[in-house]
């Protein structure tokens, strides 16, 4: 369990004394105590699931590419380096990103296994895609590679 997991990275980050992993960790599990506290409100008294954990972490991450852009913009190098470290502990628990040429066989796969023909066929492409590739796949990539092929 992705819970599970990350506990034992804090544990082990307190261990080796890594601050930066250690706030990461804390931040990462001060989210899902959030969304635990809100799912309970809807009668979910579990906690939310890996997938949302994921969904989650995948969200942080987002958010660290963003803010390491505006940081290099504004010559603030120092706190950019420091999101980056943020980032690299956050996607360590994120499974493996497809590069580009992964990216453009996985869209040419579904594009066959789908019969897309046209520009119309989008949302039955971008739904396997999704399906098949959660998590694994940039999806705004992967939508201008299947658009370059169906146009």
């Amino acid at each position: 369990m992705l819970r599970t997991r990350l506990n034992e990275a804090l544990k082990n980050a307190m261990r080796h004394r890594d601050a930066c992993a250690v706030s990461t960790l804390r931040l990462i599990l001060a989210a899902i105590k959030d969304r635990d506290i809100a799912a309970r409100t809807s009668g979910n008294t579990d906690g939310i699931t890996d997938g949302e954990i994921m969904d989650l972490l995948h969200k942080m991450a987002a958010q660290r590419e963003e803010s390491i852009a505006f940081y290099e913009q504004g010559g603030r190098i120092e706190q950019a380096e420091r999101e980056r470290q943020e980032q690299a502990v956050i996607r360590s628990f994120l499974p493996e990103q497809l590069d580009e040429n992964q990216t453009r066989e996985a869209v040419n796969e579904v594009l066959s296994d789908v019969g897309a023909e046209s520009i119309k066929d989008m949302g039955k492409v971008m739904a396997e895609l999704r399906a098949r590739y959660a998590g694994r796949i940039d999806f705004g990539k992967a939508s201008a590679v299947a658009k370059q092929h169906l146009s």
